[in-house]
């Protein structure tokens, strides 16, 4: 039987150890777990018609059916980095099917991963995160035909999502090349964002500039993906911040991190692909630009997000 929902607005954020891609497991610490195993390496040679697979580290992997169309692969699923339920279900499932967009694919269908504290958080209240996921994948134009649910400790919510591309027209992150521009869909700055509203420092108007940029579908992806002299696409982590270095204050150290390999524009220190892109003429959100200026301001909020 369902619980009711408490007069005391319920923080979904309360019961997570953390939110978003900050939830991942580091880079190095994946890298040494997955050290040795057979699926690690020569998976281009054992399967010849897995174009993308766990070496590239990209945003999903694409295997080729034939010579017009490839499967695109994807799970994406995290930990709340808002409280309200309809917000995390539209964050999460926006979240996972942007990675088969930024592949250059069309969605077809998802499944749901569902962990939630049963008996802790009301069933309504998990009803609604699900709802909105729904919703999302509805507006994409695809069904959830399924999925997979456990009584977990911490609230988990995200989607495996499965989509169609044009092997010819598969977008790598990797793929960038010497003088390509460097072109961001979306404003910068949800990371510090996520972690200020933990903190309860975010207004009513940056709260719902979060929200905008966190339920926007990539749709444009697949489009581009056709689009002469498109050369590379990634999907920027969803991440919350963390504290800059005492003498690197500003967007470079705070902004949203990654999970995986850096973006094309993050590559373009190591591999001379890209142009320069000054802080100052990055998309980012509201009031970002002033809170991650150096000053006494932003250390405090930079200290404020650390605890």
């Amino acid at each position: 039987m369902s619980k009711p929902i408490p007069d005391q607005p319920i923080r979904l954020t309360q019961f997570s150890h953390g939110g978003g891609c900050g939830c991942k497991i580091a880079p190095a610490v994946l890298r040494d777990i997955l050290a040795d195993t057979p699926f690690a390496s020569h998976m281009a040679t054992a399967y010849p018609d897995l174009l993308v697979g766990i070496e590239h580290g990209d945003d999903a992997a694409v295997y080729r059916l034939n010579d017009e169309q490839a499967i695109v692969a994807t799970t994406d699923f995290f930990m709340p980095i808002v409280d309200d339920p309809f917000e995390f279900g539209r964050i999460a499932a926006t979240n996972a099917l942007s990675d088969v967009y930024a592949m250059g694919g069309r969605p077809l269908f998802a499944l749901a991963i569902v962990g939630m504290p049963i008996g802790k958080l009301p069933n309504e209240v998990i009803r609604q995160i699900l709802a909105d996921g729904e919703a999302v994948c509805k507006a994409a134009g695809i069904p959830i035909a399924g999925g997979h649910s456990i009584d977990a400790p911490e609230p988990i919510y995200g989607l495996v999502g499965i989509g169609v591309v044009d092997p010819r027209k598969v977008k790598q992150n990797s793929g960038g090349q010497a003088g390509d521009h460097l072109i961001l869909g979306k404003p910068l700055g949800v990371g510090i964002y996520s972690a200020a509203l933990k903190k309860g420092l975010l207004s009513a108007e940056q709260y719902a500039a979060m929200i905008a940029a966190t339920t926007q579908l990539n749709t444009a992806g697949a489009d581009l993906a056709a689009t002469a002299g498109v050369h590379a696409m990634t999907d920027i982590r969803l991440r919350p911040a963390r504290p800059p270095a005492r003498n690197h204050p500003g967007i470079e150290r705070l902004g949203p991190g990654r999970a995986g390999p850096p973006a094309p524009a993050a590559r373009r220190e190591r591999t001379g692909t890209g142009r320069p892109c000054h802080r100052r003429q990055r998309p980012q959100l509201g009031e970002l630009r002033r809170r991650s200026e150096p000053g006494r301001r932003h250390r405090r909020l930079a200290a404020g997000l650390a605890h």
